[in-house]
């Protein structure tokens, strides 16, 4: 089985990380991706916005749990802070040796590839899966990684967050089931330290 690695905050994760998490798997390119939560991004500049780990692990395994091939992972939240994509690709390839890996990230990501830990180890044996962002580059056809051109719908955590304190309207970009589990927990309220 081929299995995309998709990684991130997911502070909170929105109809945009499920959507490009499903096409993914309708193109093909893999055969189910597993939605990685990083309890602490080492390029992520203001770690200290990210709500407890638990409660975004929760939100992620609500979001994923009507789709069969989403899958909610909590891999990073055992091992070293700050966490590295290589080994948590490497600790999933050496306990699922059926299994191939391919790590799905955006754009952004690709154009500051060559900063990440062991980045040659992952075009080489995790052949990436990149998705567009406005204004950045896309991989070129020399390269160990395979562009998904893709209509990407326009939202960012950041954004939600920012709505959730005004009390705009989010309720098209979130899944429903996490949207009730904002509400219920109270969560990214203007009073929250951690809102933004």
């Amino acid at each position: 089985m081929v299995i995309g690695v998709f990684g991130g905050s997911f502070n909170p994760v929105h109809a945009g990380h499920i959507s490009l998490a499903r096409e993914v798997v309708a193109r093909k390119l893999a055969d189910k991706v597993m939605m990685v939560m990083s309890p602490l991004n080492p390029l992520k500049e203001d770690p200290a916005s990210l709500i407890d780990d638990y409660l975004r692990m929760e939100m992620l395994r609500i979001a994923c749990l009507p789709y069969p091939r989403l899958e909610a992972s909590d891999i990073e939240l055992s091992m070293p802070r700050p966490s590295y994509t290589i080994d948590t690709l490497r600790r999933l390839a050496g306990s699922n040796p059926g299994d191939s890996f391919r790590l799905v990230i955006g754009a952004d990501n690709w154009e500051c590839f060559d900063r990440w830990k062991d980045y040659r180890e992952i075009l080489r044996d995790f052949h990436p899966i990149v998705y567009p962002r406005e204004g950045c580059a896309m991989p070129g056809e020399d390269s160990q990684a395979t562009p998904m051109w893709a209509d990407l719908l326009p939202v960012s955590s950041t954004m939600i967050r920012q709505r959730l304190i005004t009390g705009e309207p989010v309720n098209n970009l979130l899944p429903p089931a996490v949207l009730d589990y904002i509400r219920a927990n109270g969560l990214y309220r203007r009073d929250d330290p951690q809102v933004i």
